[in-house]
């Protein structure tokens, strides 16, 4: 068996934590020594192809599974961090980042976070002029950026949340069924938390008193919503310690991302509650990913379906790895993560020429698209629009386009996939990721040039385009 160098340390780490062994127990069931195994683990050594089958045999791991991941997101992120102008004089090849990414992720992860700092440095003395005398503007979003990019590092799967949850759904009586009549029961049974629906028109969502131990709810609220946030409820009253934990553990520079990192990881729990992992996974696999159906059988919205797909990355029962966004009207991403080989631009919009763009002209349809990127790799892309607020007329909308897909290889497990004409290449629109970081020069659709793309222009001629991009 022939393979490249392959350091996964991460990876071996996290499978002999979740076995609960030590590293002598780990080693001695894969047949390594204790030293042999900590360099893996410490990414100083490359696993053998024997290693890799020892993992396999003993432990019921895909190989496929252990090669994928972290690696092609850091590679990703570092990629476009490196195609900043700034770094014109460094430029690095691929296998160079390739190396970094594999060898050294503690530096790749620490550049990509310079590289961030500096773009909202940068962004915010630009903008000094609107923002003098007013609240910090661009500078806020750090503490955001920072705990996106926590979940997106760590697979948008967190493991030690989604067993207690999992274990939690089943004491409670969760699957497939309506899970408003169980969330409440457990909530006043276990915490002595009532429920209260107020009849109000304003923005309040949910509202928990804990002196009264009275959840409110709003009750023009849709079902799966109000059940969402019963779910988060039981999260922050029955797992504070283990998140509180893992926030702590990720490191996090200021309180606010902490804070933020907390509420992520509360709804982490309770899409984890209300959809648990294995149940679902089931479902999606027999409903051949149906979104509609999926909702339907589990009361939940599509939004929570769509999350929890991306989030079926569990060490030796993967879902069929998906990449996931939410995008709203300006293209931006609000919602990302993959776990397929396409990675989203961290900065700038989405591609114009990809399907999700079109989900808003045809509200309550699944849009399909065959799509190419440009390093070839092949995609079955679908998208829907959703919409929220406007609880009243007077109310506004927020509407967003939920976008999913996968590799070509594993289209069949979705029902989108059926009649479209899957080999013929001639079918697969070309797209890109973002149009900064984008190489492809003959493209009309180009909101603005690649970051380190040489333009030409030409006064006498003028095409869709009011430059070239000259050939490498």
């Amino acid at each position: 068996m022939a393979i490249g160098k392959l350091y996964i340390g991460r990876k071996v780490r996290e499978l002999r934590q979740i076995n609960k062994a030590t590293q002598a127990q780990f080693a001695e069931r894969i047949g390594i020594s204790v030293s042999y195994l900590n360099q893996i683990e410490n990414n100083q050594r490359p696993v053998s192809a024997a290693v890799l089958i020892a993992l396999a045999e003993k432990f019921r791991v895909d190989l496929s599974d252990l090669s994928a991941g972290e690696g092609d997101r850091l590679l990703s992120a570092l990629t476009e961090a490196l195609n900043d102008p700034l770094f014109e004089a460094q430029s690095a090849s691929l296998q160079e980042l390739k190396l970094v990414a594999q060898n050294a992720p503690g530096v790749a992860h620490a550049l990509i976070a310079c590289h961030r700092a500096y773009r909202h440095n940068s962004e915010q003395l630009a903008s000094i002029d609107d923002t003098l005398g007013r609240s910090p503007g661009i500078a806020e979003n750090t503490p955001y950026e920072e705990v996106r990019d926590f979940f997106h590092f760590v697979d948008n799967y967190i493991h030690d949340l989604d067993i207690a949850a999992e274990r939690l759904a089943a004491e409670i009586g969760l699957g497939e069924a309506d899970p408003s009549a169980p969330l409440a029961a457990f909530l006043e049974r276990a915490h002595g938390v009532r429920i209260r629906k107020a009849l109000t028109e304003d923005d309040m969502i949910r509202s928990y008193d804990r002196q009264a131990k009275i959840l409110t709810l709003n009750a023009y609220l849709p079902a799966a919503t109000r059940d969402f946030q019963m779910a988060l409820q039981i999260a922050q009253l029955s797992l504070p310690d283990m998140i509180d934990q893992i926030a702590r553990n990720a490191g996090f520079r200021t309180t606010e991302a902490f804070e933020i990192c907390r509420i992520g990881l509360q709804n982490y729990v309770a899409g984890a509650l209300i959809l648990p992992y294995r149940v679902f996974m089931e479902a999606a696999r027999a409903l051949r990913h149906d979104l509609d159906l999926l909702a339907m059988r589990f009361g939940a919205s599509l939004e929570q379906v769509c999350h929890r797909l991306s989030t079926l990355q569990r060490p030796g029962a993967k879902g069929v790895p998906i990449f996931f966004a939410r995008i709203d009207r300006a293209g931006n991403i609000t919602k990302r993560h993959s776990a397929a080989k396409l990675q989203f631009a961290r900065f700038g919009a989405a591609c114009p020429l990809w399907n999700a763009h079109q989900a808003f002209e045809q509200p309550g349809r699944i849009i399909r698209q065959l799509a190419e990127t440009p390093d070839g790799v092949r995609y079955l892309c679908f998208a829907t629009q959703i919409s929220k607020g406007g609880r009243g007329f007077r109310k506004p909308q927020q509407h967003y386009a939920l976008a999913l897909g996968c590799e070509i290889s594993y289209a069949d497990s979705f029902v989108y996939a059926d009649d479209l004409d899957l080999d013929n290449r001639a079918a697969f629109d070309p797209i890109g990721i973002s149009c900064r970081i984008c190489a492809r020069g003959q493209c009309p659709s180009r909101a603005m040039p690649p970051l380190k793309g040489r333009l030409v222009i030409d006064h006498d001629r003028r095409a869709a385009l009011p430059y070239a991009l000259r050939e490498n």
